[in-house]
């Protein structure tokens, strides 16, 4: 028999652990362009859809954020110079997010932080291609089974 209240035996733990452990890693490369992690990921959405200017929602719908936790991240951004809040055109309600030249700028600093980390991992990019794959799978099905 075994026991299933073991710590080692915990998937939960295995991607916490493993979630701060990648984080770790990010934290002094992202420090020294002056980014936190939350921060990168907010750039990362906004230089894929560069030229859009995705609304706020629309931002935290893609990141899983909700505006309480994104409209600092945000506001800090801003303040660096990196985005730009604009009331919508369309839709006096909706607040656009957009890169300043200086937020795009930034991206050709960080464009080897993908590797940096794969690197760090000790996997091979099949391997990290399985496992986001795997994770992205299980955050979908828990969000999916969440909803109903």
């Amino acid at each position: 028999m075994t026991d299933d209240l073991v710590l080692r035996r915990q998937v939960c733990f295995a991607l916490y652990a493993a979630s701060r452990a990648v984080t770790d890693v990010y934290r002094p490369i992202l420090d020294a362009v002056g980014l936190t992690y939350p921060q990168y990921l907010v750039l990362l959405v906004l230089w894929e859809h560069d030229g859009d200017a995705p609304t706020v929602s629309a931002l935290g719908a893609e990141l899983r954020l909700d505006s309480g936790t994104l409209s600092p991240l945000l506001k800090r951004l801003e303040e660096a110079g990196l985005v730009r809040r604009r009331r919508s055109t369309r839709d006096e309600r909706r607040v656009e997010v957009e890169l300043t030249d200086a937020g795009r700028a930034l991206r050709r600093q960080v464009e080897d932080v993908p590797l940096r980390i794969a690197r760090a991992t000790g996997l091979s990019e099949n391997e990290l291609v399985a496992l986001r794959d795997t994770l992205t799978q299980v955050t979908e099905t828990v969000h999916r089974q969440k909803e109903q």
